[in-house]
């Protein structure tokens, strides 16, 4: 018993935490020297000099939210699987597959940063920077990629892990239907991004993860303390 509710405490704490660190990064984009800018736009490759530690910032509280999601994921395991075991299973797999998939471009500056130093070279000529910008783009589609798949796959774990919290009389049909509603909206916003990007809708997705991590972070923890 004092095991689960180790887990159950822990996997809470790592949600919540994980909400802020999101919240936090978005922060950094739209408040500090970022400005909000898509980082695959042309005016960002010119300045990104300025605003690399900004971007480095970002990155980095994105890549330990997302580590924290995972553990989230595993004590939502732990909370469902004696009432509901397939949407427990099925959706905490799918939600971390998700996750690492998002985890994988979590870190785009280490593959644009050398691309953005060979391009403000003083022996740069205008034809290698042409050649440089034009793989600067390259690469963040390949980052845009695993966004897409990342966001798809999350999602529909949200959907999963819902149904399971609906016959778990720990959540609720509240909790469920939140878990659901959120992982709708999510997909539907992930998909609109698969089908034509990139689209600023697929923020939506990100701030439904980001609800979820924070709602379902208290409510685990909340069950640490009352089992």
């Amino acid at each position: 018993m004092e095991q689960e509710k180790s887990v159950l405490r822990w996997g809470g704490l790592a949600g919540l935490l994980g909400g802020v660190l999101h919240i936090l990064a978005f922060v950094v984009v739209i408040a500090g020297p970022v400005g909000g800018r898509e980082p695959d736009d042309l005016e960002e490759w010119v300045i990104f000099p300025d605003i690399r530690a900004a971007r480095i910032v970002e990155n980095g509280l994105y890549l330990v939210a997302l580590i924290l999601g995972v553990i989230l994921f595993l004590a939502l395991y732990r909370a469902l699987q004696r009432t509901n075991l397939a949407s427990a299973l099925f959706g905490s797999v799918l939600g971390i597959l998700g996750l690492v998939v998002l985890a994988a471009g979590a870190l785009p500056h280490v593959a644009t940063a050398p691309l953005s130093d060979l391009y403000h070279a003083s022996g740069a000529t205008p034809g290698e920077q042409a050649t440089l910008a034009l793989m600067w783009q390259a690469t963040w589609g390949i980052f845009g990629a695993l966004l897409a798949v990342g966001f798809f796959v999350v999602t529909i774990g949200l959907i999963a892990l819902g149904v399971g919290m609906l016959g778990a009389p720990a959540f609720g049909k509240g909790f469920g239907w939140v878990s659901v509603v959120l992982g709708v909206v999510g997909l539907a916003a992930a998909v609109f991004n698969i089908v034509d990007p990139p689209t600023p809708i697929a923020a939506v997705t990100f701030f439904a993860i980001i609800i979820f991590q924070l709602v379902l972070g208290w409510k685990v923890y909340s069950l640490s303390r009352a089992s």
